[in-house]
């Protein structure tokens, strides 16, 4: 199927359902349960979990094939988001024109960042990747400000005034595609259930899924063979004649196009942008998602990045009062012992047990979350075999 394996196009297949059924999958429990407060089925989380999962995707391409990591891939996030606004200020409120200006941008920046940091290799050009995100982030805050807004960042305002399709009777324009607003939504009751169907969301899972395919033909290509040539020996890959630096160059750029299409997705869905977006942890997470999930992975990058925003989103908003509606069959000091021994790891201790767990992942999961679930299912091969 277009060109892929059968078991490369099995995995097409799931990540496929993944993101066509998310609002049912991502919605497991009636509205007004105790256990309402897990759903994720909400637009907003939703386009979160498909454009993170772009960005760690990218990554994946250049620190899983080539073990080049970089420090610095929130700056083309950043560039690529800045593309998309201008290009929705200026030209069109229309995505589409913004995504490609963004991949565009993106791929020039990381062309001139790659250049000059792959001259150096290992903890060297991943400083090098850093210092330029962290300048680009400085450049953006506060020297390029009439640009980049500076603190308060861009976002379409009543004064824009696009060369195409934009609103003549003063009003604040919106994100669209051909006229199709990106807030677009449509609720499905079932029962208790309500599940939510966004057109912006159907729209970054459609980039997620071309994201995805052009991933796996890299991987099965030769140009994926060489890109694991270079992480495997470099000093052999030059005893041939081959230049790495070519290849990791190719990768870099790849890479930060990726990066683009996230930055230019996130504007797409919330028409604003700020120098947040390059900061030097954004850059810190993508690399925890991508290793979280397993690194040079297909499926890894998508899960680590599902499986972070969902605690970012999810975990993160419970509180004591939750706390003590869980524990509340218990007496009344054994309630308050429950919640203060589970209190420090959810609500703004998120951070402490996605610490923990990524700590736990690497010292015993090396290949990440795929790993864990090739382990379970080789060990359930196994009994079915023994009995």
């Amino acid at each position: 199927m277009l060109g892929l394996t059968k078991k490369d196009s099995t995995l097409m297949l799931i990540v496929f359902a993944l993101v066509m059924l998310a609002p049912f999958i991502l919605n497991p429990f009636p509205e007004g349960s105790a256990m309402a407060q897990f759903n994720a089925g909400y637009p907003d989380l939703m386009q979160r979990f498909v454009i993170f999962g772009i960005f760690a995707i990218g990554f994946n391409i250049l620190f899983g094939l080539t073990g080049y990591l970089s420090f610095g891939h929130a700056a083309f996030l950043g560039v690529g988001s800045y593309a998309a606004i201008w290009s929705m200020k200026l030209v069109t409120l229309n995505v589409i024109p913004g995504i490609v200006m963004a991949i565009v941008i993106a791929g020039a920046f990381s062309l001139v960042v790659g250049f000059i940091s792959l001259r150096r290799s290992g903890i060297y050009f991943s400083i090098l990747t850093l210092a330029f995100a962290q300048m680009s982030y400085a450049l953006a805050y506060s020297v390029l400000t009439p640009i980049t807004g500076g603190e308060t960042g861009l976002q379409i305002k009543n004064t824009d005034s696009p060369l195409f399709g934009g609103p003549t009777d003063g009003s604040i324009g919106r994100a669209n595609l051909f006229g199709a607003e990106m807030g677009n939504s449509y609720e499905l009751a079932v029962g208790s259930w309500l599940f939510t169907f966004n057109l912006g969301y159907y729209i970054a899972g459609a980039a997620l899924l071309l994201a995805f395919y052009l991933s796996i033909r890299i991987f099965r290509s030769p140009f994926g063979i060489m890109l694991r040539a270079v992480k495997s020996n470099q000093q052999r890959m030059n005893y041939t004649g081959l230049t790495p630096k070519r290849y990791t160059l190719s990768a870099f750029v790849i890479s930060g196009m990726y990066a683009g299409l996230a930055g230019g997705l996130m504007v797409a869905m919330d028409t604003q942008v700020g120098p947040e977006r390059m900061f030097w942890t954004a850059s810190g997470e993508v690399v925890i998602m991508t290793i979280l999930g397993g690194a040079g992975t297909l499926m890894g990058p998508i899960l680590g990045a599902g499986f972070i925003k969902y605690m970012e989103n999810i975990v993160s908003k419970i509180n004591k009062d939750i706390l003590y509606e869980w524990f509340a069959v218990l007496p009344d000091g054994a309630e308050d012992i429950m919640v203060s021994i589970v209190y420090p790891f959810i609500g703004k201790g998120w951070h402490l047990t996605l610490g923990i767990l990524f700590m736990l992942v690497v010292i015993f999961l090396p290949g990440g979350l795929v790993e864990g679930g090739q382990r379970i299912a080789n060990k359930f091969r196994r009994n079915k075999t023994d009995g």
